[in-house]
């Protein structure tokens, strides 16, 4: 009775796409809570940001390293066929101002009852209540033991997730079922999280936020890495799109530098001697206001300067200058820490790719054992990037397992 051809342990996006593209008679779908899909309920703020609208070839620049790793899955599923698959169902897609693509009705419940709807169609049996144990592979097939069942099948899809928001059951699972078929592991952590700031003084603005700002990343006095995004201070510390998609490359004691202004440090200066020449009398806040900035920001970054907002221009001497030059062009922010797994939307690291075939996701070192979503070490920036690719590389295990039928 528990003999299926095909099973997958995860009843996230990814496996239960999986599942729905599975063309045989015996798929089972394992899930260790009450409930499938816990997480994606929550994903978009309960909206659902399913993909991200734009021709799939924008898509390989979100993912960092191994965006090369995902060229097969992300063409032979892309954002657009998402999008039909979701319409011939009833579910229409409507894009943001940002290119996030959600469900018309701006509900994550809708999306989930029409991939369970099709599992049911599909015939696919959901086990809920079902934490794996563990799963052996003594011959040619695999024996999944949980606590009160044993199951049998040909076919195994890891697809447990990763480690962000434990409270929905992703809680590492599937990287200790790899581990003991022989995978590795990269370490995980946080990734798409806010970040905690030292001494932080920007907690009365908290809520305001700055478009397309460069930050720079800075370890041990030396610049790492830089990134370009939107950026919301919060009662803590940092977050919005450009913290989020960078925090992935930040630990603790790091420092970031924010350019507020567009405009690196000779340029801003030879700026601000120009004006002071021409237009003396201009107050600092003037001056400021054509770099767009948040008045509330503007005033409290004049203030740790001890400057008045109402001071003229050319009544600043050039040591003042020089500190109003970096602290708009470098504007720096010391890392206490970078939210944990609580916090943070996808995990960065897990089983590495190096042993996952890219063209089926099938593993290098155990036949018939595939791998699908955020189990594997593939992290995307935020906007929709990480579900597209839950469910394009559910799709790939799919149609990779069908074409070892034929």
């Amino acid at each position: 009775m528990n003999k299926f051809d095909t099973i997958i342990i995860g009843a996230g996006p990814a496996g239960l796409f999986a599942a729905i593209h599975c063309k045989n008679k015996s798929v089972a779908v394992l899930e260790k809570n009450s409930l499938p899909g816990r997480k994606l309920l929550i994903s978009g703020s309960g909206r659902c940001n399913v993909t991200h609208y734009g021709d799939v070839s924008n898509f390989f620049s979100h993912y960092g390293e191994h965006s090369k790793f995902l060229r097969t899955a992300l063409h032979s599923f892309t954002n657009l066929d998402l999008i039909d698959f979701l319409a011939q169902r009833g579910l229409a897609a409507i894009v943001d101002k940002n290119g996030k693509i959600f469900p018309q009705s701006g509900n994550s419940n809708d999306v989930l009852k029409l991939l369970l709807d099709e599992c049911h169609l599909k015939m696919v049996q959901i086990i809920v209540d079902q934490p794996v144990l563990k799963i052996e592979k003594p011959a040619d097939c695999f024996i999944i033991k949980t606590a009160t069942h044993e199951y049998h099948c040909n076919k195994i899809v890891i697809a447990t997730g990763g480690m962000s928001y434990p409270g929905t059951g992703s809680s590492g699972d599937g990287y200790y079922f790899a581990k003991e078929f022989g995978h590795s592991v990269v370490p995980p952590k946080p990734a798409l999280s806010p970040v905690f700031i030292r001494d932080y003084k920007m907690a009365e603005i908290a809520g305001v936020s700055i478009q397309e700002k460069l930050v720079y990343l800075y370890r041990d006095n030396k610049k790492i890495s830089e990134h370009r995004g939107d950026i919301g201070f919060t009662h803590k510390g940092l977050s919005g799109p450009g913290i989020l998609d960078f925090s992935r490359e930040m630990q603790s004691q790091d420092v970031l530098k924010i350019n507020l202004v567009g405009q690196n440090s000779d340029e801003f200066r030879k700026a601000f001697i120009e004006a002071s020449e021409k237009s003396g009398k201009m107050a600092i806040q003037t001056f400021l206001k054509k770099h767009d900035l948040p008045r509330s920001l503007v005033r409290i970054l004049l203030a740790g300067l001890r400057i008045d907002p109402e001071q003229t221009l050319a009544s600043i001497n050039r040591e003042t200058r020089n500190l109003l030059v970096d602290s708009f062009c470098e504007c720096p922010f010391i890392i206490e820490r970078v939210g944990g797994f609580n916090m943070a939307m996808v995990t960065k690291g897990g089983i590495s790719l190096e042993e996952i075939s890219s063209k089926t996701l099938e593993s290098k070192l155990v036949p018939g054992l595939f791998f699908a979503g955020e189990v594997m070490d593939i992290d995307g920036d935020t906007g929709g990037y990480n579900l597209q690719v839950a469910f394009s590389t559910g799709y790939l295990v799919a149609e990779s397992i069908n074409r070892e039928r034929r």
